[in-house]
Formats: C-alpha cells, structure tokens, sequence
C-alpha cells in the first residue's frame, strides 16, 4: 500500500470528515473510495469511446433490419 500526501482547502477537508463520519468511515477510506469511484468512471467513459470509434452504422443498420416487424407487447410499450 502506498502513503499519499494530498493538500486539501480547510473547508474541503472538514465537509470530507463530516461526511465520512455520517458514512461511519475513516477518512481515508472515504477517500479511497471516492478515488477509485472516479477512476471506473474515466476507465468506463475511456472503454465507451474506444467502442464507439470502431462502431459501424452499416452492421447497426444490418442488425436493425434483422428485427422481426410485429406489434409490442404492452409492457414493452
């Protein structure tokens, strides 16, 4: 495990260990988990657009018109 040295805004740091104590955690876990949470958002918003640069409108639009034509059913609607 590493030891990180991260400077805070007083104000920052207090509305932090408040919320930590209202969670019933440590600060550092508190913030722990808020950086491994904004990690997987960028991994996450990173992995959608490496998808979405090799997406093809043709093979979409091919899917597409492979749907049966037929009425929804009503908790479809």
């Amino acid at each position: 495990m590493t030891t990180l040295s991260v400077r805070l805004p007083d104000s920052l740091h207090k509305l932090a260990k408040e919320v930590a104590g209202e969670d019933h955690v440590s600060i550092n876990q508190f913030i722990t988990t808020a950086v491994a949470e904004k990690v997987a958002a960028l991994a996450t918003e990173r992995y959608l657009q490496e998808r979405a640069e090799r997406a093809s409108a043709t093979k979409f639009m091919a899917a597409l018109a492979s749907v049966p034509d037929v009425l929804l059913e009503d908790f479809d609607r």
